[in-house]
């Protein structure tokens, strides 16, 4: 089983991590977790068309892996195995593109992001994939 576990940084995303954790442990083998932050696109303006896809590329890079790095450490304090993409786009779109291509069985993720109405409703990127998805999606909140 692959599963996709799809994080922002957030509290709820922190315990989408820990829920994920919970699920490993309950298969005779470990699923394939593949852990993904989506970069929203930087506004084309002025500034960026100046800016070479180069340094473009390293800059989403960067701010991928530090949004990673919390649940990267409950991971591998868990010992759990995982693969890490960091990927450019709309999240909701991008975490369904990103799970069938990749043959996930399962979507995990937060039910809201870091927003001002973070807690008080489900959030439009987790309503989105739950529109989209063609697997089951498990929701923290």
């Amino acid at each position: 089983m692959d599963i996709l576990l799809a994080v922002d940084g957030s509290e709820v995303s922190h315990r989408a991590v820990e829920r994920v954790i919970a699920l490993a442990g309950e298969f005779k083998t470990s699923p394939a977790i593949h852990l993904l932050y989506v970069h929203l696109p930087v506004p084309m303006t002025f500034a960026t068309r100046h800016v070479s896809k180069e340094t473009l590329d390293a800059y989403y890079r960067e701010e991928g892996e530090k949004e990673l790095a919390p649940a990267r450490a409950q991971l591998d304090a868990a010992g759990i195995a995982y693969t890490p993409h960091v990927h450019v786009g709309h999240p909701g779109e991008t975490i369904c593109h990103v799970a069938a291509r990749l043959g996930c069985s399962l979507i995990a993720m937060g039910s809201h992001g870091r927003g001002a109405l973070a807690g008080a409703v489900l959030g439009s990127i987790a309503t989105k994939v739950l529109q989209n998805a063609t697997v089951p999606v498990l929701i923290s909140k």
